[in-house]
C-alpha cells in the first residue's frame, strides 16, 4: 500500500489523493454502522487500515465536525453530518423527485399520470403527465382540488388515519358525492380503507367523474411517512390492471429519492 508523506498532507496547498478520500469514506460508513462510539482498534480492524493512518484521518474528521470524539480513544459520528443531511432534505422536493419517473411511466402507458398531496380534507394536485393522444375528457389541473373519500390518492391518505380520524372526516364533510358511484357510506368508505391497507395500492371507480377511473400508489419519505400519492387516470373501458405494477414500481422509485428505506 503506498505510503502518504505527512509533509505534503500537512501543506496548505496540499490536496486530497483519491486514496485519501476512499479511506475517509470507509472509515465513515464504518462508523454508520454502528449506533454507539467505536474504539481506534475495532475501527482499524473493520476497515484493514493501519492504526496510526486510521487515528490520523478521524482526528482530522474530528476537526470538522464530521467525527465527535465522546472520550479519548473512541469515535462516532458527528453532528456536521446531520446537518448536512438536513441541507440536503430541505432541498428535496417531491415533484422535483417524481416529474422524469412520471414522464416515463406516462410514455409507457399513454394514459395521464398524476402526483397529488394532502391539504385538509382534500388533495391537491401539484404535477401531471399527459398528452392529447390520451383520449381523457377531463385532465386535472395543477393546482386543483378534490375530496379525499373520492379519488384514489385521498383514500391513501384517509387509509393511514385511525378510525376516529376516519370518522370525523366523515362528519366534516358529509362525505357529499359527485356522482352514482361515489362513496358516500361511511361503512362502505371504512370496508374501501381496508382494502388499501390491505394492498397498499388504491382505486377510484368513477366516484369523482363519470367516465374515469383511477389507480394510486403512495410516494412515502425518509421517515416512511406517507407525503403524495401517484396515480393513474384512464377511460373507464380502457383501464389495464397491468399498469398496476408500473405504477407501484414508479412511485417506489420517486419514495427512494426521497430516501424512503422500506
Amino acid at each position: 500500500m503506498a505510503k502518504i508523506d505527512k509533509t505534503s498532507q500537512n501543506s496548505p496547498a496540499a490536496t486530497p489523493t483519491i486514496q485519501v478520500l476512499e479511506r475517509m469514506f470507509t472509515l465513515i460508513d464504518v462508523l454508520a454502522d454502528r449506533d454507539e462510539a467505536m474504539s481506534l482498534k475495532e475501527i482499524s480492524q473493520k476497515t484493514g487500515l493501519h492504526p496510526s493512518t486510521t487515528h490520523r484521518i478521524l482526528n482530522d474528521l474530528t476537526l470538522g465536525r464530521y467525527v465527535d470524539r465522546p472520550e479519548a480513544g473512541s469515535y462516532r459520528l458527528g453532528m456536521r453530518l446531520l446537518e448536512l443531511g438536513n441541507a440536503v432534505k430541505s432541498r428535496l422536493d417531491v415533484r422535483d423527485a417524481a416529474l422524469a419517473p412520471m414522464r416515463e411511466l406516462h410514455k409507457l402507458i399513454q394514459q395521464p399520470v398524476n402526483l397529488s398531496m394532502r391539504q385538509g380534507d382534500e388533495i391537491v394536485y401539484i404535477e401531471r403527465a399527459y398528452s392529447e393522444r390520451s383520449g381523457m375528457q377531463v385532465v386535472r389541473a395543477i393546482g386543483g382540488r378534490a375530496p379525499l373519500h373520492l379519488t384514489s390518492v385521498g383514500k391513501l391518505f384517509l387509509a393511514v388515519d385511525d378510525a376516529l380520524k376516519v370518522r370525523a372526516y366523515a362528519a366534516r364533510t358529509g362525505l357529499m358525492g359527485h356522482t352514482k358511484t361515489s362513496l358516500t357510506d361511511l361503512t362502505a368508505l371504512e370496508r374501501e380503507l381496508s382494502r388499501v391497507r390491505q394492498y397498499g395500492t388504491a382505486r377510484d371507480n368513477e366516484e369523482l367523474e363519470m367516465g374515469v377511473r383511477c389507480m394510486a400508489a403512495g410516494v412515502y419519505d425518509d421517515q416512511s411517512k406517507l407525503v403524495a400519492g401517484l396515480s393513474i387516470s384512464a377511460p373507464a373501458d380502457r383501464i389495464e390492471e397491468a399498469w398496476l405494477a408500473k405504477l407501484q414500481s414508479t412511485a417506489a422509485e420517486i419514495s427512494t429519492a426521497l430516501g424512503y428505506k422500506g
